[in-house]
């Protein structure tokens, strides 16, 4: 179904179905209008020569030098040509499509000042799958995440290259083949596809996307270890959450008793610990810290998704011209470092249980390393460090960016976000943490095994998933497929949504 861009309804979901599975937009017609509205307005105070920024005049370090009315029909393009200044390899075509769609939808507001065609044209790229080709790195994450976005915009120029129905072209060609028309840059236009973090914003609401889906996996696997290790299941009363009030716990709780629900463990006749250890009893406050985090990140998020991050700012009806810095990506990165920081610490917490399931004198009985003839055998020994290598760049990974200023443009642009840097640092903490868990449930589903009791329904439901991915580990093998393998299946989502058949859906 088309979604419909209008400045205002732009959720993250919406946004992950444009950008990975290829949704058709529209604009809304009240956004066209609205869009056309701003641009009269502009091209009036052109007319009257009204001094307005990085229209008329240069931008950053040169602001204060005004343009000739020759040179401002000029100017877009060498702004696009100079901030086309990254390096590296190229984005995903998913995190460019979100860019584009988030571009759209702040041009939807009808504040931004571009020629109506430019947005259309942005659309039409979307809606026949011509992606611009831009670098990884080369955005401080202020005054907009320029330089991918200017690389972006050279196709309006039929310039730059674009991914076209799995080629990479020269940018010309791309539209040509797609049939999109060249719209060229004309005053503002330029300005305006560029001069906002819709990049970084765009990124980190796919990354939002993933971590939910990451915490319910965290949860499927805690629940399973935690029956294979007998645990006594106090901590995961709801009622003791709700006591506290912290919503994010009361919902890992309840999410962690619905995959235990049906397991033996739950009639109270195997004997369990008066009380656990905290990585075990502590799960629902430490992975609902992180749900908690991870939902004020979503709500920062949609915020700056249908907010309007341009510099200028043009309000027709007040016929006013507002200068300022809503393009600071601070609004977002300083949330994004928190909610990678949170999918560490649930990391953490999942190595944690894992070693108490590998660690014979912590392990409830299980046999060393889940092997059965150990000392022969060495069992998932290794795999405890793997995850730790893993988590100690997660780690590194977790230091803030947002604090990391470096000033540029001559000290006109003296503090920026560093935004692009979260997300690009979230993208690798996320990598790490899906092998992380996929170690954790392939070790609760090696200790299942051990076990003679009947586990909960959902954990049943996660084994068997895994099983039909990796087989038990009786004797040893090269455990780096295996590894690898349960990476891959944690990212799917198929224990989630296997989970989901059997006991429902777990709560967000």
């Amino acid at each position: 179904m088309t979604i419909v861009l209008d400045g205002s309804s732009l959720t993250i979901e919406k946004l992950v179905a444009i950008a990975r599975y290829n949704e058709k937009v529209a604009l809304a017609p009240e956004a066209l209008e609205r869009i056309k509205a701003c641009r009269a307005m502009l091209e009036e105070k052109l007319a009257a020569r009204e001094i307005m920024y990085g229209t008329n005049t240069g931008i950053g370090e040169f602001s204060e030098v005004v343009l000739s009315d020759e040179q401002v029909k000029e100017f877009q393009r060498y702004l696009i040509y100079n901030h086309a200044a990254g390096i590296g390899d190229p984005l995903p075509v998913e995190y460019v499509r979100a860019a584009l769609a988030s571009r759209i939808n702040v041009h939807a507001h009808g504040n931004s000042g571009c020629r109506p065609e430019i947005t259309l044209t942005l659309i039409e790229m979307l809606n026949r799958g011509v992606t611009p080709v831009v670098c990884t790195k080369g955005s401080v994450g202020a005054s907009g995440d320029l330089a991918p976005m200017a690389q972006a915009a050279l196709l309006l120029l039929g310039e730059g290259e674009a991914f076209y129905q799995g080629e990479r072209l020269l940018g010309h060609e791309a539209m040509r083949r797609a049939g999109i028309p060249i719209p060229g840059l004309e005053a503002r236009d330029g300005l305006a596809t560029i001069n906002g973090s819709n990049v970084l914003t765009a990124i980190s609401a796919i990354h939002i996307y993933e971590m939910e889906r990451f915490l319910k996996q965290a949860e499927i696997a805690a629940a399973m270890s935690i029956e294979a290790l007998l645990g006594n299941l106090k901590p995961y009363n709801p009622k003791l959450h709700e006591l506290r009030g912290f919503r994010g716990a009361i919902v890992s709780a309840r999410n962690i008793m619905k995959i235990i629900e049906g397991s033996d463990l739950t009639t109270g006749r195997i004997k369990t610990k008066v009380q656990d250890a905290y990585s075990m009893r502590s799960t629902p406050q430490v992975i609902g810290a992180a749900r908690d985090a991870i939902a004020y990140a979503r709500s920062q998020v949609e915020i700056e998704l249908n907010g309007v991050g341009d510099n200028p700012i043009w309000i027709p009806e007040e016929r006013l011209t507002l200068t300022g810095a809503n393009f600071q990506g601070s609004p977002i990165s300083l949330p994004m470092d928190m909610a990678g920081a949170a999918i560490t610490m649930v990391c953490v917490l999942s190595e944690r249980r894992l070693n108490r399931l590998t660690n014979p004198a912590l392990s409830q009985g299980l046999p060393d390393f889940l092997t059965h003839d150990p000392g022969f055998y060495s069992g998932l020994m290794l795999s405890q460090y793997t995850a730790d290598h893993l988590i100690v760049e997660q780690r590194i990974l977790s230091m803030p960016a947002s604090i990391q200023s470096i000033p540029a443009a001559a000290d006109q642009e003296d503090f920026v976000s560093m935004g692009m840097n979260t997300a690009l640092k979230n993208e690798q903490i996320l990598d790490n943490a899906y092998g992380v868990l996929g170690i954790e449930f392939m070790a609760a589903a090696q200790a299942l095994d051990f076990r003679s009791f009947t586990p909960g329904r959902g954990a049943q439901a996660a084994h068997r998933v895994i099983r039909k991915h990796v087989r038990r580990l009786d004797v040893d093998r090269p455990l780096y497929p295996d590894h690898n393998t349960m990476k891959a299946l944690v990212q799917s989502g198929e224990i989630l949504e296997e989970v989901e058949k059997v006991v429902g859906p777990l709560e967000s």
